[in-house]
């Protein structure tokens, strides 16, 4: 074993920190409280008005109830343990930063209107959707735009190196994972050469999603290669007491006109040349038009409330370095959702799929981590007719997460809800496909970081004829999937209460 290299690991280091700072509190507070019974009593009263705060809070009801119960089985401590780890807002100096960029860039996100009126005519509901993801997150709704679906990720990587290699003005990259081998180096040995040629080249990736994956500081060495590079919220393993608000967004936009998205990152278990769980099931799409500005904003505000490069965004819009019109059957609408706003934007719009939907709703997801809200939608969906079909890895990447997936099975079962378990191996996947009509595909996994904490992103389709080779693959990969009976389910009275303690926790993983 390379002991120097363990012992130098960035997440160990960082783990490492957590767990000294931690130990560092548990034994203050111990002496602390040990010196007189009226620093057991501030504590204890301590205790009771952050439950009472937690009440007042406006925010997610599994998330209050999970601090609740862990404050009562800790009178002394859970208090001051809310007070460190219990804020799962961002930071007022992030918040303040992307604010300012926002609305310095506001103007850039109204289309005209045009894609909107047409979609209300020919459906009020889904235009309803639509309507709420520009009131909420202020991407429009786009037409003219062609979508490709991607079923696994080696045949959505064959186009983007196609796409990187016919780039001419700039390429943009935001990844949460990106990992040394055959993947990424590929994709380097071209950025590498389009700055050669002039191309402004441009990437972010998730510090703490590479932690463990790319050298301390590999910006600087993207940076002297002459790719601008930015690590998104850098880890501090001494200052760090928590690791929310992530990016996690997976998006490469080349030249204004094209984009891919969906839930491969750039690390070679994505196009399955590295086996880790089995085949790696794994969806995407690439946009060619219009749309491609919304991605084209999502990009350029995270760059610019950190590096404030671009005073004209009108240089990189689609139509201008690509001279022929676009053509795409039906309506484009990717989006962004962040922990800025206190609205779950990409929980809601899955709520309001399932609200609406008619005939049936399938479902890819890695996890299966839901609050109430979410439960009652697939619930209610499946108790109305609808075929609600589910389905989850086979093979997990995180045995206790994925104990926590199971745990939510049964409700859901006993509903009406179709769960698969994706037999060849792990399904990293996270789409919706709905009647024939609707479909979201992204980065947003069913769980509470993706769903709350981080910053994600997605594209809602509507009569696209993408949506039908979602149905067909969805269909396919249902049939290579094994259906969970309710009677698995039975955990026992200790396999239950973990069940119950992990659900109840659930929202502080």
């Amino acid at each position: 074993m390379n002991y120097k290299k363990m012992i130098t690991n960035r997440i160990g280091v960082t783990a490492l920190a957590l767990l000294l700072q931690i130990v560092w509190i548990v034994i203050f507070l111990l002496k602390l409280t040990s010196y007189s019974v009226w620093i057991n009593v501030g504590f204890s009263l301590l205790s009771v008005l952050m439950v009472l705060y937690i009440i007042g809070k406006d925010e997610n009801s599994a998330y209050k109830i999970a601090w609740i119960i862990l404050i009562l089985c800790l009178p002394l401590f859970g208090g001051l343990l809310y007070l460190f780890f219990g804020n799962k807002n961002p930071s007022k100096k992030m918040k303040k930063r992307m604010g300012l960029t926002h609305r310095r860039m506001e103007r850039e996100f109204k289309g005209d209107g045009q894609a909107f009126r047409e979609m209300k005519a020919m459906d009020e509901r889904a235009a309803g959707i639509s309507a709420y993801l520009t009131a909420t997150s202020d991407y429009s709704l786009h037409k003219d735009t062609a979508v490709t679906y991607y079923p696994v990720g080696e045949a959505m990587f064959r186009d983007m190196l196609d796409a990187l290699e016919r780039a001419e003005y700039y390429i943009f990259l935001e990844y949460f994972i990106v990992e040394e081998g055959y993947m990424w180096n590929r994709i380097l040995e071209i950025l590498e050469r389009k700055v050669s040629q002039g191309v402004d080249v441009r990437m972010i990736y998730d510090d703490m999603g590479c932690v463990a994956l790319l050298p301390p500081k590999y910006y600087k060495e993207l940076e002297a290669k002459g790719i601008k590079c930015m690590a998104f919220n850098p880890v501090i393993p001494f200052l760090s007491l928590a690791m929310n608000h992530r990016d996690h967004r997976k998006i490469l936009v080349v030249d204004g006109h094209t984009a891919f998205t969906g839930g491969i990152n750039l690390s070679d278990e994505y196009i399955n040349l590295k086996k880790r769980f089995g085949h790696w099931k794994d969806t995407g799409v690439r946009l060619k038009g219009e749309a491609v500005w919304n991605f084209t904003l999502m990009f350029l505000e995270m760059w610019n409330t950190y590096r404030k490069e671009d005073a004209d965004m009108e240089q990189f819009r689609p139509r201008l370095h690509h001279p022929a019109a676009f053509h795409g059957e039906g309506y484009v609408q990717p989006f962004g959702d962040n922990p800025l706003d206190n609205e779950a934007v990409a929980e809601n719009v899955y709520i309001q799929i399932l609200n609406q939907a008619r005939r049936y709703c399938y479902i890819f997801t890695p996890y299966l981590i839901v609050d109430n809200e979410m439960k009652l939608a697939l619930s209610l969906a499946a108790r109305r007719g609808v075929d609600v079909r589910i389905v989850t890895p086979g093979i997990p990447d995180k045995p206790l997460v994925f104990r926590l997936t199971r745990s939510n099975y049964a409700p859901l079962l006993r509903a009406g809800v179709k769960i698969y378990e994706y037999t060849p191996g792990f399904i990293h996947a996270k789409s919706y496909v709905c009647d024939d009509e609707s479909a979201v595909v992204g980065s947003i996994n069913m769980d509470y970081r993706s769903l709350y904490l981080h910053f994600e992103c997605g594209t809602f389709l509507y009569r696209s004829p993408a949506i039908w080779e979602l149905k067909r693959d969805a269909i396919e990969t249902i049939k290579k999937s094994r259906p969970v009976s309710l009677r698995e389910c039975r955990a026992g009275l200790f396999g239950g209460l973990l069940d119950a303690v992990l659900r109840v926790l659930a929202p502080l993983f």
